[in-house]
Order: C-alpha cells, then structure tokens, then sequence
C-alpha cells in the first residue's frame, strides 16, 4: 500500500553549484555515519539529497550513487531539512523502496508522532507496520504516545492491536502505557471497555499500580457505580497496591453523589480511626456537602467540629457549603453566621459565598437584603458571576420589579460574562405578562447582539405574548423563526397560536399551522404538557470538590 496520497508541492532548497561528483571527492575519505553525529561534509550532502529529491527529474541518474552513500542517519536528517511532513512521507517511501534503506528507530519515531499529531492515524499505522517489518520494535515512551493517541482518536481497535504485538514479542509494556490507555478510555464513557481491558491485560506481563486502581475507581463513581468501585477497591491489596488519599477521596465523593452520605462519613471515620489514612479538608468538605445537599444541617455541623478536632484547618469551600445549605434551607441567620465564622478564620468570602447568601435572601423573601449583599459584594471588589445576576433577575421578575430587572440586564450587557438564554427569559416573559412586548422585542435584539440566540422557551414566550396582544403577524413570524432556529414548538403553543389566529379572522395561517401540526413535518414536536409562560428553573449549584 502506498504512503504517496498526498500532493507536494515545491521546494525553496536552493541547487548547489557543486557537483555531485567533486562532492563525493571530497566526501569520501570521511565516515558518513559516526554514532549518530552529522558532520560538516554530512550536512552539505544531506542538502544536496533533499535538493535531489524535491527535482525529482534528477532522481534516474542517481540512484546508484544515493543507494551507495545514504545511510539510515543521513535519510533521517533529510526527512527532518525537508521540513514538509508531505515530503518527508514520500522520501520514506522512496528511500525504502528504492534505495533499500533501513531506516533507524529516529525517523520511525519522528515520522509517527508527526503524522498522530496531524491526525493521519491511518498513514501512521502503515508506517509502524514497515517499522516492525524492519525488525524495529517500539520503546516504551513511543507505544504510550502511540496506544494514547488512537485512542483519544476513538482507535481502540488499533490501540489493543499494538499492544497484543507487542506481547506477543515478548516486549514489556509498562503500567503508565495501560494506566494512559485506561484513562482515555475512562474520559471518553467507555466504562466496559476499560475494565475489560484491565482484566485481560493487567497482571499478565504487567503489574496494576495504585494509579490503575484509581483511574477505574474515579470512572465507575462518576457513573454512578459506586458498589462495583468498591469491589476494585478491595481488589487493590491482592496486586499489592496501597490505596491513597486519592482513592478514599474519590469513594467517598462517589458515595456522597448517589446520597450515601452516613456510608461516606463511616468510612470516613473507619480510615481515621485506623490510621492508615489522614483525611483532609477535601475529605471532611466532601461529605460536609453531601449533608447539606440533603438539608441533614446538623449532621454537617457535627462533622465540620470533627473536622475541627482532628487539627484540619476549613477553607473558603468548606464554609461555601454550609452557608449556601443553611440558604437554601431558608435560615438566614444560620447562614450569616457561618459568613461571619468564615472571616474568623481568615477565609476570604468570594462570588460564591455572596452568591449564596443573595439567593438565600430571595428565596427568604427578603429581596431588599438580598440586594445590600450585592452592593456589599461589589464594595468588596468581587465581580458577580452568571449565576449571581440570574438569581436577583429572577426575583426581581417574580416580586414584578421589572424595571429593576431591565437595569441588571444593562448590566450584565457591558460586563464581559458571556450571557445564557434563561438569564433573559424571565424578564422577557414579565415583560409580555404585562403586555410590553416591545420591551421583551428590545431585550430579545439585545440577547442576539451579544450573541446568544433565543431558545425554545424565549420563542413560546414571545408568541403567547404577540398573541394575548393581538399582533398576530409578529406571532406568526416568530413561529416561523422558531422552526427555522431548530426549536419544535409543543402543541399546546401551536393550539394557542391556531385559536388565536381563527379568533384574528386569519383562517388559512391557522389551517397551514394545523397542517403542520398533523403531518409533524419531522419537526419531533413534543405531547408534553408545559405552562403556556413557562419558568426557569435557576437553582445555582454550588462549587464544591
């Protein structure tokens, strides 16, 4: 199979006034290949081989002079002054081919990492196929980055290949090799895959480390299998791996995301009454999370005081955690105290912590409160997030404070915070709710300025609206934008939009709507049921290990 699939194009090498012949004068009492040094005389006859090369009506003539004094050194800075990969590819081949040069490990190496980092797996492959048929075999670093990349490339076929080659020649392949592929595989949801691959490999030629056990770990929390981690967990000690810190964080936040907090606290006591492992603020803020996401609050003070006791210093997360769980579980006070706790310790409050204690406020009812937070966050010089005007727009729009919401989105507009759609939403619906859709047209414009395209909801909205108020063509043109933006209108909108356009005397645009509806015209629009203004949900989740 043939590697010359590329087109080249030409090269500036300049032509030598020296002929070959003169050259090779001067050239011969000198050994072209010393221990891997290019030489003076050396370097001036590679230049004059790639000039040869790029004039390929030159290549005839030469060939038995080439096939006498290119050496597998000299080919490899050749294909390196070529300077072209597309060049480089095709002097491999004609040098191999031609001049039946065997070509070193370097050019091997070089040339299959140049073509996996453009992309070009398959010319990649071809060319490890002649590096074997030379008799060169890979190390371990050049089989890491090999096995990694046609991974990362969704190549796991050719991934397991190069490693049964390389075991059926007997060649150890390193842990970090399988720990690098694992990984990959791990990132990429390819959970089953990845253990197989363990039970197949791991423990043959090669020994797992704490690492493996780790990547598989992390994997299957993440997943939700929490149980099966476990069974890997207690696996480690037969293989002679030690668990770490990494280990018990990684199960015990795999234990706290499916809500077993109790088992995450017992086991975190279990490995510090033994000994075997000290807990850290990770640990101990992990499970403290867990309880507040569960509004167990008591629980969470019980073990921050362990965590106290045992000597380990919170951090600005550890009090984030609390004061955002005593926010959403509607005590303030509780809240404000652990925010005047955080400044005792000397953990500065950050957006997070503000964040927290403003959408505490709202969700208290006490909005006015909610807004000093702000002022008092922005006098302490901490630049609000998405989230943060998400919470205040929200509910400034549900206490109906419009105008108040218009001027945080004037805000929001020159800040340099990327904007989302269901910032904009609410006070787009408020705004038709009280039958000023010009505003909610003018904020929508504002929306796409800053690049951020209407949803399905923004779309619903703006109809109901143009509808309730009677202007009809807006409607139907929004409807129109709304198909052509990719958003399947649910029924119950197109049944309000029809109603509405039959009640406006507008009878056939209610029967092409109503067509439209009946043929589905693959749109996939939804059966399901929602609130003709629907609300979004802006539950802000807190930053936490």
């Amino acid at each position: 199979m043939t590697l010359l699939f590329l087109t080249t194009r030409s090269s500036r090498v300049r032509s030598s006034k020296i002929s070959i012949v003169h050259y090779h004068d001067g050239l011969c009492s000198l050994p072209l290949y010393d221990k891997g040094v290019i030489r003076k005389p050396e370097a001036w006859f590679v230049k004059i081989v790639c000039t040869i090369f790029v004039r390929s009506h030159s290549l005839d003539t030469c060939l038995g002079y080439l096939s006498k004094n290119l050496t597998p050194l000299i080919a490899f800075e050749v294909i390196k002054r070529l300077n072209n990969l597309n060049l480089g590819l095709k002097f491999f081949e004609f040098s191999r081919q031609n001049l039946k040069i065997s070509h070193s490990f370097s050019a091997y190496n070089f040339l299959l990492r140049s073509l996996c980092r453009m992309g070009l797996h398959n010319s990649a492959k071809m060319v490890y196929d002649c590096m074997r048929c030379d008799g060169q075999l890979p190390d371990s670093s050049l089989l890491g980055f090999l096995v990694s990349s046609y991974a990362q490339a969704g190549r796991f076929d050719v991934s397991k290949e190069l490693l049964a080659e390389v075991q059926c020649d007997e060649v150890g392949v390193s842990a970090f090799v399988y720990n690098d592929l694992l990984n990959v595989l791990v990132k990429q949801n390819q959970l089953n895959d990845a253990i197989c691959l363990f039970r197949e490999h791991m423990g043959s030629r090669s020994r797992p480390e704490t690492c493996t056990f780790n990547i598989l770990i992390r994997g299957l929390c993440r997943a939700g299998e929490v149980d099966k981690a476990f069974e890997f967990f207690n696996d480690m000690r037969s293989f002679g791996c030690c668990p770490d810190s990494f280990t018990y964080n990684t199960l015990i936040h795999g234990l706290c995301r499916v809500n077993e907090v109790d088992r995450a606290r017992d086991l975190l006591r279990e490995i510090y009454s033994t000994g075997e492992f000290s807990p850290d603020v990770v640990t101990y803020t992990t499970v403290i999370s867990g309880y507040c996401k569960l509004d167990k609050m008591e629980e969470a003070i019980f073990l921050f005081d362990d965590m106290i006791s045992s000597g380990t210093k919170p951090n600005a997360i550890t009090f984030n955690v609390l004061i955002d769980g005593f926010g959403k579980a509607g005590d303030m006070g509780s809240a404000l105290a652990w925010y005047e706790k955080m400044l005792f310790h000397g953990c500065l409050p950050d957006v997070v912590t503000f964040t927290s204690l403003i959408d505490g406020y709202c969700r208290d009812g006490q909005l006015n409160l909610g807004l000093n937070m702000w002022h008092e966050m922005n006098a302490s010089n901490v630049s609000p997030s998405l989230y943060t005007f998400s919470v205040l727009i929200n509910s400034l729009c549900k206490a109906r404070r419009l105008a108040e919401a218009r001027d945080f989105l004037r805000q929001l507009k020159w800040s340099e915070i990327a904007p989302r759609t269901f910032v904009y939403n609410p006070v787009i619906d408020g705004f038709c709710k009280s039958g000023n859709v010009d505003e909610a047209n003018a904020i929508v414009a504002e929306m796409e300025e800053k690049r951020c395209k209407p949803d399905k909801v923004t779309f619903t909205i703006l109809i109901i609206g143009h509808c309730m108020k009677g202007r009809m063509s807006e409607a139907i043109s929004i409807f129109y934008k709304m198909l052509a933006a990719g958003c399947a209108p649910d029924h119950i909108t197109m049944n309000a939009l029809i109603s509405c356009l039959l009640k406006a005397g507008m009878p056939n645009e209610a029967a092409r709507i109503k067509q439209m509806q009946s043929e589905d015209l693959g749109l996939g629009i939804s059966s399901l049921k929602i609130s003709s203004h629907p609300r979004i949900k802006t539950d802000r989740p807190i930053a936490v290990y």
